[in-house]
């Protein structure tokens, strides 16, 4: 818990009030005295009046437009903006001159110029920049780092890493959902993996990555391999009750057992999740298609070789078919010992006392954050954010604009490489 400095809260405008801002709004529900949402700015009327009504925030400081805000006075002392990836830049540019501190959700942009341009507008208005790379917050990923830099296993050599998006969590955002389809949002290893390289970049302590390689396609969902008499939509399908992407199953089956948080929270984005809006979203909306009839075009499974300065190597594998959400898997082998983490604990083998010791984190918090997705994450990356804020102390957080910037460059170097079929140097210019 941090302790402040100042003695009223921070007042807080959200830009985005979909499923992460609503998450780093409430953060203002546990801890009026240290947060407080003073302006909303979203173009849908039911996210923005339930966001509204939730924080008592005045009409006059409810925008469906962030622009809006930039044309008033200064209002606040910072800004969550949490809106669709291909939208981060020009808010957090503009809201920066204006002089909020910025939270900016991950990825920070979709190129890497405009993640360049992000960063310096936010230290030449001497703003802190936060960005979401929410896996350093969470206690026992944050463990990993700490045992790390005691030296518990030594000079680190190689890092191994698993990204499991979880089969129908893919299916969900990357072939129905907002993140599906390249033009729209952003390539996979950005939009999913970002947070993955980036806890590598960390971990690697320092060492600046010298090169790169990386292969992927993607796999399965695909027009050729819909089953024979499937229909365009689940509801109507024949074959939906052999399909493990089944949208009824994923999303109606869920609200019928009293289940309306993500997934089926997304999809109803002007309602309560409840049978009939999630049927009326299944029959007409993104969500009820056949998984192998959408315009999706993302990479469901990826690998990403990289070397380090002083000969560490790094390899993430991201893939699409896992039972596991998002439950990372790594392993780390240092001179002295070894290092594994299964997405719950950690345990370290030590090569002089063949001893294996097990570490964990507590990972209760407040609030609705131990139900989200990112859970503890989530509270731990908030409260870090509004106490740097509250003490004007940038060290307070763990994801600053240069490193941020460092690990995104390494996520699109890795991209240029897949698709040119090629090492690439990261100290090469771009073409």
């Amino acid at each position: 818990m941090h302790s402040a400095k100042m003695s009223s809260p921070v007042n807080v405008i959200v830009v985005g009030v979909g499923n992460r801002g609503e998450n780093y709004s409430d953060y203002a529900v546990i801890y009026p005295d240290r947060m407080r949402l003073v302006g909303i700015a979203d173009p849908r009327d039911f996210a923005r009046k339930k966001i509204q009504e939730r924080h008592k925030v005045a009409s006059e400081n409810t925008f469906d437009d962030w622009r809006c805000i930039v044309e008033r006075e200064k209002f606040a002392d910072a800004v969550l903006i949490c809106t669709p990836d291909r939208l981060h830049k020009d808010p957090a540019v503009a809201l920066a001159k204006k002089g909020y501190h910025i939270l900016l959700e991950k990825p920070m942009a979709v190129t890497e110029d405009d993640c360049s341009e992000i960063v310096e507008t936010c230290i030449q208005s001497k703003v802190i920049l936060t960005v979401c790379h929410v896996l350093r917050y969470d206690p026992v990923i944050h463990k990993i780092k700490v045992l790390i830099d005691r030296g518990v296993i030594g000079d680190v050599i190689h890092i191994q890493h698993l990204e499991p998006v979880g089969f129908y969590h893919f299916a969900h955002s990357f072939v129905r959902g907002n993140w599906r389809n390249e033009a729209e949002s952003s390539f996979a290893l950005l939009a999913k993996s970002c947070h993955d390289l980036d806890l590598i970049n960390h971990w690697a302590g320092g060492r600046r990555c010298i090169k790169v390689s990386s292969f992927g396609s993607l796999s399965h969902f695909r027009k050729e391999n819909k089953p024979a008499g499937a229909g365009n939509r689940c509801l109507d399908c024949p074959v939906e009750g052999d399909c493990a992407y089944s949208a009824k199953k994923i999303y109606l089956d869920q609200v019928k057992k009293g289940h309306n948080g993500w997934p089926v929270s997304v999809i109803c984005s002007n309602s309560v999740p409840d049978i009939e809006s999630v049927t009326e979203a299944l029959r007409t909306g993104p969500y009820g298609r056949c998984v192998y009839e959408c315009d999706n075009d993302v990479c469901s499974n990826q690998v990403v070789n990289m070397e380090f300065e002083g000969g560490l190597t790094a390899a993430l594998t991201m893939v699409a078919f896992t039972e596991e959400i998002c439950k990372r898997r790594t392993s780390i082998y240092g001179s002295k010992g070894e290092l594994t983490y299964d997405g719950h604990e950690i345990k370290v083998f030590d090569f002089l006392t063949s001893k294996t010791t097990k570490q964990t984190a507590d990972m209760n918090v407040p609030g609705n954050f131990s139900k989200g997705g990112h859970g503890s994450a989530d509270y731990h990356l908030i409260d870090s954010f509004i106490a740097a804020v509250m003490n004007k102390n940038p060290a307070l957080i763990r994801s600053g604009p240069e490193e941020t910037l460092a690990s995104h460059k390494l996520v699109f170097a890795a991209e240029r490489a897949r698709l040119e079929n090629r090492v690439v140097f990261c100290d090469e210019q771009k073409s």
